[in-house]
């Protein structure tokens, strides 16, 4: 009963706090981001409103006070369908939870990003309603077609869980990107938008990869950093480093989406050497400041 009561208490508390700190009406912002709900009060996806309002509210907190993230380029992102094309880093998927929060809150007008998250995520209990509540879409073809179709903006981290399990020694080094994102694009006429997170790979900065343990409980990779499983539940805790985000000049491809392989792949490298500028060049901007951004 207790715990009834308490929820709705936390939920009004998020918003409150997130609308008197952020300075704006978080709520007409999520409602002018989505185009249309069904009877239900959902969209064609299922994404819920009130949910993303809560999670958002939160989100919000961690965006501006914790990670204090610092945004460059929304103005790149067209009106109408996009492909945001990320780096992928950290472990937990906090670089896409920041590019969305920046699309929301520092984008004009403000937009819901629908990323493409792994297949694997559904089996995670809880977890897999929750990101369909937010707006998630697992990582298919037919998924990302649809949305794209419609207009949204669709976020794709072409690395895959290599880039997100990636260890702290290989930070910011790209992996290698599948190719299907680019036949998307192509068949649907979206541009392609590099987006680099600077600051995602040292929240959770990976010493080690424990890949037996990973298997037993059917996750791509259990990640073991400097504090943990060490401290436990504190161990989990997100190193607070600072977070710029960098979007780059749209790109446009004038490819049919069923060329041969070796010319998509031509096409998607250069999506990939555009995505390493951003990143490199948000690095030089850092320097060796990890909490706070240096000067240009």
């Amino acid at each position: 009963m207790a715990k009834s009561r308490l929820r709705p208490f936390i939920a009004e508390f998020l918003r409150n706090y997130s609308s008197s700190q952020l300075g704006i009406d978080l709520e007409d912002r999520i409602h002018r981001a989505i185009p249309e709900l069904n009877a239900s009060g959902y969209d064609p996806w299922g994404l819920d409103p009130k949910t993303v309002h809560l999670a958002a509210s939160f989100f919000s907190i961690l965006y501006r006070h914790y990670f204090r993230v610092e945004v460059e380029g929304t103005e790149n992102v067209p009106a109408g369908r996009a492909m945001l094309i990320g780096n992928h880093g950290g472990q937990i998927p906090l670089d896409g939870v920041m590019i969305a929060m920046s699309m929301l809150i520092d984008a004009n007008p403000p937009r819901i990003v629908r990323a493409m998250v792994e297949r694997w995520v559904p089996v995670v209990p809880f977890v897999s309603t929750f990101f369909i509540r937010v707006g998630e879409i697992i990582g298919h073809p037919k998924n990302c077609r649809e949305l794209l179709n419609k207009d949204h903006p669709v976020l794709v981290f072409p690395e895959g869980v290599k880039g997100s399990g990636k260890l702290y020694k290989d930070r910011y080094q790209l992996q290698k990107f599948g190719t299907g994102f680019m036949r998307l694009a192509l068949e649907t006429k979206s541009p392609i938008v590099p987006v680099a997170v600077i600051g995602s790979e040292e929240t959770y900065p990976g010493i080690l990869d424990l890949k037996p343990l990973a298997n037993l409980i059917g996750a791509p990779y259990f990640p073991v950093t400097p504090l943990f499983p060490w401290l436990g539940v504190l161990g989990m805790i997100p190193v607070p480093a600072k977070i710029t985000i960098r979007y780059g000049k749209p790109m446009h491809f004038d490819l049919a989406s069923d060329a041969p392989e070796p010319e998509i792949r031509k096409a998607v490298d250069k999506v990939k050497h555009s995505l390493q500028f951003e990143i490199d060049e948000g690095l030089r901007i850092r320097g060796n400041s990890i909490f706070t951004k240096a000067a240009k």
